[in-house]
């Protein structure tokens, strides 16, 4: 299989390349290279057999002439993401997310299979409207409850990528998988997340040790259980324009709680201060994965403390990424 994966070298899309080479499959990989460029873990893919290495913007649509258009699958998981990235530039979100999606879409031949890459921020703002249930299955209403406030912005640029894609497939002959995540984490994720962010904060030995939105809860994913539910629906026939909600069900937990385990793991015990969530931030968020099991037959294989344990050896050994 030759797989195209724009925005490859990111967090999710390494570890997707990852396994698919390791299953044997070609692999292509576009991105600018706006973190991890010395990393790693990339350079070792470069020189993997099978894995071309693009590097381009894929918000000028002529980066697309120089790329091939036939391929078995398609992954669109290049974005900018992340709580500090869109407060600091909400404008910066909506071009890059939009145009990536925008020129793939003028772009993408007929008859492709293409992965979309969206978010449970989706419907965030109607959770805490009490309009969403929580766990939340795939048909709720998206709810943006003040556009205007920054951290809205990320979830505005996927949601008009969400229907962009569906309409844009059935028009033009493709297919299409939406899949949404719920709080995926793992090594090499960047620093502004949560659990590799309290990582780093517990390695340094901070006390004491500060749990902003300790009352809130999740349910955490582990990027090899999101690649994992990532293939299957890929390779699932019934997954074609669709949205399905990818992540773990199994251990919700408070974040307090969370905080508790890394500061185990981290083997320290400082003095914890709770502090205020960051505005904007849903108080509750678990999906139900009734739709992936019955098109997969996905089940979570990394409990939280295995996950997190994997994680904080990651950053202690790597430290804060470039």
């Amino acid at each position: 299989m030759r797989a195209l994966l724009l925005g490859g070298a990111g967090f999710i899309g390494l570890h997707l390349a990852r396994r698919l080479v390791r299953d044997g499959h070609e692999v292509t990989i576009v991105d600018d290279f706006s973190r991890g460029r010395a990393d790693a873990d990339l350079s070792a893919m470069r020189s993997s057999p099978g894995v071309s290495v693009i590097s381009a913007d894929l918000t000028d649509p002529g980066t697309y002439a120089g790329i091939p258009r036939e391929w078995d699958q398609i992954y669109l998981l290049a974005a900018v993401v992340g709580v500090r990235n869109v407060e600091t530039d909400p404008a910066r979100v909506v071009r890059v997310n939009t145009l990536t999606v925008l020129h793939l879409l003028d772009w993408v031949a007929p008859g492709s299979r293409v992965f979309f890459a969206s978010t449970s921020e989706v419907y965030a703002g109607g959770v805490d409207a009490g309009v969403v249930e929580v766990p939340t299955a795939e048909d709720v209403p998206t709810m943006i409850s003040d556009i205007t406030a920054p951290r809205f912005a990320y979830a505005a640029s996927k949601l008009l990528g969400e229907a962009a894609f569906l309409h844009t497939a059935r028009a033009r002959g493709f297919d299409a998988v939406v899949g949404r995540f719920h709080n995926v984490y793992g090594p090499r994720m960047g620093a502004d997340h949560v659990i590799p962010e309290m990582a780093l904060r517990a390695h340094a030995g901070e006390d004491p040790f500060r749990v902003p939105g300790a009352d809130q809860f999740r349910a955490f994913c582990h990027v090899d259980d999101a690649v994992e539910a990532m293939t299957r629906l890929m390779a699932a026939p019934g997954a074609k324009g669709r949205i399905v909600h990818i992540g773990n069900d199994r251990e919700e937990t408070n974040i307090g709680d969370l905080a508790k385990l890394v500061l185990r793991v981290a083997g320290v015990s400082p003095a914890l201060v709770s502090s205020a969530a960051p505005p904007g931030s849903v108080h509750r968020r678990c999906p139900d994965l009734s739709r992936l099991r019955e098109l997969t037959g996905y089940e979570p294989a990394v409990t939280l403390e295995e996950g997190v344990r994997t994680t904080f050896a990651w950053y202690a050994e790597h430290g804060r990424p470039a």
